[in-house]
């Protein structure tokens, strides 16, 4: 292969890579924003009914919230992938590549929530716990991703530290009861509010894909 053919296969190779990248950032905008509006609502209900609903409540509402997105998210990957006769995924692809470093932080911050709200009934530190390593998770596939959403992930770690340095100066904020409506404040600003606000800058500055129907 001479250097000119060397160099073209570079290029197609980085424009492919591109406009998958284009094509994911699209794709996950209706996940982010199905999962943005799910987490406002629940963290409006939760807010007002924080008394009557227990910890367990609280946890199912939010895993919930998670299998919706995930499910919707998968779809859309998915009827892209066939639309392009493509396989969903393979060992070597840029969504296993992802999912491989997305998975330990998310996997870790997901599993000590549960166990914080399920045997300790710590509502607002799991929800901490759940921001921040979301935002790690995100930044860990940073080689994979759209810049969008490692943008999204570093969102995440500021507010998720301007929150975790609130919820520890200020020792009596979740006391009293008060974990669940704290949680939700924390869960709708960042799984809600900057879901939707990705969303909707994906919308804005990115054209839809064009997939096959199916």
């Amino acid at each position: 292969m001479t250097t000119q053919q060397t160099a073209l296969e570079h290029l197609r190779v980085i424009r492919s890579l591109l406009e998958k990248s284009q094509v994911y950032r699209a794709i996950s905008a209706p996940a982010a924003l199905c999962g943005g509006v799910l987490a406002l609502i629940a963290s409006a209900i939760t807010f007002l009914t924080a008394g009557a609903m227990g910890a367990r409540g609280f946890l199912t509402e939010w895993v919930g919230i998670l299998a919706v997105t995930s499910a919707v998210n998968m779809f859309m990957l998915h009827r892209e992938a066939r639309s392009r006769s493509q396989p969903f995924f393979s060992e070597n692809s840029r969504l296993a590549l992802a999912l491989r470093a997305f998975t330990p932080p998310m996997l870790v911050g997901g599993l000590l929530g549960v166990f914080l709200i399920w045997f300790r009934g710590e509502l607002a530190l799991a929800a901490l716990l759940w921001i921040l390593c979301y935002g790690l998770a995100l930044l860990a596939t940073e080689h994979f991703s759209p810049r969008s959403l490692v943008r999204l992930g570093r969102a995440f770690l500021v507010v998720g530290g301007f929150f975790a340095v609130i919820y520890f100066t200020q020792p009596d904020l979740a006391a009293g009861g008060k974990g669940a409506a704290v949680a939700s404040i924390f869960l709708g600003t960042t799984f809600g509010l900057l879901h939707v606000a990705y969303a909707v800058a994906v919308f804005v500055r990115t054209p839809a894909p064009q997939i096959a129907e199916t």
